[in-house]
């Protein structure tokens, strides 16, 4: 069922304390339940990961849900890894390249990326974490705009590019306030279904 069902405040800061709270009381019930897996099965039997042949998925922080089942799966299929890194405020994101249990290095805003020695990759598949989604394709980020910036130069210049979003089912929401920068996704994936948008 979804949070907020009277649309919520308007007011993105509010919505996303809100959001906030929310996903770090559901994460730890969802976890528990074994939340990460079932979402990596889910995925597995939607997407055929060998059409990807480049696949950015996200180093979870905080009460993200942990995508690294998921992307274990990707890499099992032969698709080319990679994270993304910040490379400046009000930049889009860069992408690295990326295999399951290559080192790390701490990256801005707390999350962290491959060195910057690993190379540069252009993913066509994006795995994007949230802090709440609605059934209009809307996802609710950290406020810095990273990845509307990243979807939305993917999209002007036409490269070919799917997105979705990664979340507990109670992250979903009856809204999401939105403004016209805001990029809808095309997949939301939970532990209980990925939604087509």
């Amino acid at each position: 069922m979804a949070f907020l069902e009277n649309g919520g405040s308007a007011d993105k800061d509010v919505f996303r304390a809100e959001a906030s709270r929310r996903r770090q009381h559901v994460a730890a019930q969802a976890n528990a339940g074994g939340a990460p897996v079932a979402l990596a099965e889910n995925c597995a039997a939607l997407f055929d990961f060998g059409r990807f042949p480049v696949i950015a998925g996200y180093w979870p922080i905080g009460s993200e849900i942990d995508i690294r089942p998921l992307l274990a799966r990707c890499a099992d299929s032969g698709a080319e890894l990679c994270l993304p890194t910040v490379v400046a405020k009000g930049a889009p994101l860069d992408f690295r390249r990326w295999t399951p249990g290559a080192p790390l290095v701490k990256d801005g805003f707390g999350t962290s990326a491959p060195p910057s020695d690993a190379g540069p990759a252009t993913p066509i598949l994006i795995f994007a974490p949230l802090l709440a989604f609605d059934r209009d394709g809307y996802r609710m980020g950290y406020g810095g705009g990273f990845y509307d910036r990243t979807i939305a130069a993917y999209r002007d210049r036409g490269a070919p590019l799917t997105v979705v979003g990664c979340a507990f089912a109670g992250q979903e929401a009856a809204r999401v306030p939105r403004d016209q920068w805001d990029q809808r996704l095309d997949f939301v994936a939970t532990e209980s279904e990925v939604i087509a948008l």
